[in-house]
């Protein structure tokens, strides 16, 4: 079940998603580019951070907290975070505001790099992508929109039928359930590549947890068509 859009319309352009969404593919370019060599220098190491914090390590495991929100592993694997970025991320960066979902997205990376760490602190395998920071972005939305539609493309069903909508709260439910699941299995896996279920844990309860306290620029959390009579 692929989320290919979503009924939610927006009263302000997405300046700050469409920001991200460049940066990572440029970033994405320069990884081709520069090879695993750049793509290395610039991924959070478990291992590197518990060294840092032994007394040590070096201070650049810090740099890579942040740069790691901008590298991906392949073609599919940032084609799949820029679509989900792109559909969730205007919305809530309307409510919002440029700044502060600025703020909000890079400390949901954090707060996904963190937990991830915390189940694997000796890991050595590199860490990388947007995955962490754009699951904070989902648990935002639903939050702030849980009925709002998001139709999915459904193989093989929607090559006959069209794509099928439904409740936000359903999809991502769905969504959140089986990182969970998965990330269950996962535990124990320091020397094992892989998806870092865990940073989607950790993004998506920090995104829900800072909804909770962000200003918001509207009131109205959903759209809602009105009849004047």
């Amino acid at each position: 079940m692929i989320p290919i859009g979503d009924e939610n319309p927006t009263r302000r352009t997405p300046v700050v998603t469409l920001t991200l969404v460049i940066l990572n593919v440029i970033v994405f370019v320069l990884q081709l580019l520069q090879g695993v060599e750049f793509t290395l220098r610039f991924s959070f190491v478990p291992l590197e951070l518990t060294a840092l914090l032994e007394g040590r390590g070096s201070l650049w495991v810090l740099v890579t907290m942040f740069t790691a929100m901008f590298l991906h592993g392949s073609f599919g694997h940032i084609f799949g975070n820029m679509l989900f970025l792109w559909i969730f991320g205007d919305n809530v960066e309307d409510v919002f505001g440029r700044v502060p979902y600025a703020i909000f997205y890079l400390l949901c990376g954090i707060a996904a790099t963190m937990t991830q760490y915390l189940t694997g602190p000796l890991s050595p395998i590199p860490n990388l992508g947007a995955s962490g920071a754009i699951s904070g972005v989902l648990g935002a939305y639903v939050l702030l929109f849980p009925v709002a539609r998001v139709n999915l493309f459904i193989w093989p069903f929607s090559i006959f039928f069209g794509t099928f909508g439904i409740p936000a709260f359903l999809w991502i439910g769905f969504w959140f359930l089986m990182q969970l699941f998965l990330g269950v299995q996962d535990l124990g896996k320091i020397t094992e590549g892989g998806v870092a279920f865990w940073a989607h844990i950790g993004g998506f309860v920090a995104g829900a947890a800072l909804t909770l306290l962000m200003p918001r620029r509207r009131r109205r959390a959903y759209p809602v068509e009105r009849t004047y009579r």
